[in-house]
């Protein structure tokens, strides 16, 4: 049997939609749809049939009325009629499946979906040996990596939305702070002097209000004439001691401290967003179905990737928790001894900037043991034979703080039969095509720490059927209690801005 095209047309011949299964040029395949309405005009009623067919010298149209349209398969000669049948009543089933109304505009809008279905269906003009709830599956194409991506994605846009809503926050304290002080002092000198000093206060930390006070002032009476550079002391300073002394007179400031005024206007806090630090931590557990560990490995890697060469001179501050278990492993070019002792990672020679436009990996860990209390999540399942059905208890428990995100449980399910699902704390999904139960929570944490699931399959199966059981899961924090602090000048300690993912996932989790 080849089928060379599945076709859905009007009842006038107005084609919907057409699948090629087999190499056809454009000008064929129209003229064989256009010779269809013709081929079946003389006919009598077909509407009440379930499917008739009509031939031509070189093609076989079997065809199926549904309601206002036609759905039609395409076929040679020498097809077998009734596979031709079989796959038309399959792919009857597909239209209402994924059109939902036999109309022409929900033909339209689900044009691809009901074209991806068909292909699962009809593989170079031949039949797949395939049922609907496979098709259903296939097409559905769910990716475990895909949602890691996207929730990737949504958090860096949460942490751009917090950063950006952060430092709204701060210009809106230094238009506060500015109007404050143009109200006090007065005057345009005032005003621009505030503005000069302005985004540098955004982002300093705040300093006790009289110093702050003394240092704009100074700066406002300082502002020099265009084309000069400012000048702090010497002759240009006449002006500036008058105005002081006379609001020092009225009691509006005391005598301003000129190693204040230096501070400020010397040490401008450097902002960029060139600096990327990623920590990256794989997990490894292999567990035997009594819950007894058989091994389980903790890998992490902290990388930083510099995008502007002004920045690439810098150190990382890090807080290092409770890590007394874990090996650390730092880049030959590291300080080592500054990374034991402050919990620094800089570069040996401070002179020397850190590669610009790749990622360097700057630090790894690694962690092994057989302590099952180290399992961040534990799986316990307990198939039962009894009774003609064979009961399934599977739980879990939290063991941990850290929150879990995307979790999911795979259980074989032999035979091929379809489980029954009695209680379910979250969401489950049969996966017939590979032959298991998937039990799915999108969050786990304090609130939810333990929960479980119960389902039973018809016959008495060996226990050791519903094995191995695998499960997965992420986390925006890793197991190693390990945090990135800030991203600093490594020759003047200035503040750099920089962009922190922080990513845990499961490498291999089996329990067997």
């Amino acid at each position: 049997m080849v089928v060379l095209s599945a076709a859905i047309l009007t009842k006038a011949g107005k084609p919907l939609l057409a699948r090629q299964f087999v190499e056809l040029s454009r000008i064929r395949i129209e003229g064989l749809l256009a010779a269809f309405p013709k081929l079946i005009g003389g006919e009598t009623k077909v509407e009440g049939k379930q499917h008739t067919y009509v031939e031509t010298e070189n093609v076989r149209y079997v065809y199926q009325p549904m309601e206002a349209l036609y759905l039609l398969l395409i076929t040679n000669r020498l097809s077998n009629i009734m596979e031709d049948l079989e796959t038309l009543r399959l792919v009857a089933k597909l239209v209402p499946e994924y059109c939902g109304t036999l109309e022409e505009p929900s033909i339209s809008d689900a044009a691809f979906d009901l074209i991806f279905a068909m292909d699962e269906v009809i593989s170079l003009g031949y039949r797949e040996n395939i049922s609907l709830q496979q098709i259903r599956t296939n097409v559905e194409m769910e990716s475990h990596e895909e949602k890691l991506h996207n929730m990737i994605r949504q958090s860096k846009i949460k942490d751009a939305k917090e950063e950006m809503k952060r430092k709204v926050e701060q210009i809106d304290k230094a238009k506060s702070e500015r109007d404050k002080l143009t109200r006090k002092v007065g005057g345009p000198g005032a005003s621009s002097a505030a503005d000069n000093f302005g985004p540098s206060s955004a982002y300093r930390e705040p300093e006790p209000p009289r110093i702050v006070e003394q240092a704009k002032a100074a700066a406002a009476a300082t502002r020099p004439a265009a084309g000069k550079g400012m000048q702090l002391g010497g002759k240009a300073m006449g002006k500036t001691s008058e105005l002081l002394q006379a609001m020092k007179a009225e009691g509006e400031i005391e005598e301003p401290e000129r190693i204040v005024i230096d501070k400020v206007s010397k040490q401008p806090t450097v902002i960029t967003e060139g600096i990327q630090v990623t920590v990256d931590e794989k997990l490894v557990i292999q567990m035997d179905r009594d819950g007894v560990l058989q091994n389980m490995e903790v890998k992490g890697d902290l990388s930083l990737r510099v995008t502007d060469s002004e920045t690439a001179l810098l150190k990382v501050h890090v807080r290092n928790g409770d890590t007394k278990n874990f090996q650390f492993k730092a880049h030959p070019n590291i300080n080592k001894n500054l990374f034991t002792e402050e919990n620094v990672l800089a570069l040996k020679d401070p002179s020397r900037p850190f590669p610009t436009g790749s990622a360097l990996g700057v630090l790894k860990w690694r962690y092994q043991t057989k302590d099952s209390s180290a399992v961040p999540l534990t799986i316990n399942c307990w198939p039962t034979p009894s009774g003609g059905l064979t009961y399934v208890n599977i739980e879990y428990e939290l063991t941990t703080n850290i929150v879990l995100n995307d979790v999911t449980v795979a259980i074989p399910i032999p035979g091929g039969d379809a489980p029954k699902v009695t209680q379910v704390d979250g969401d489950y999904k049969a996966d017939g095509r590979n032959g298991r139960l998937l039990w799915r929570l999108d969050l786990i944490d304090q609130s939810n720490k333990t929960g479980a699931m119960e389902f039973n399959v018809p016959g008495n199966i060996d226990p050791s059927a519903f094995f191995p059981v695998v499960v997965n899961f992420s986390s925006n924090k890793t197991l190693c209690d390990l945090e990135v602090l800030s991203v600093v000048s490594a020759t003047d300690n200035k503040p750099y801005r920089y962009a922190n993912q922080t990513v845990l996932s499961v490498e291999e989790y089996v329990i067997s």
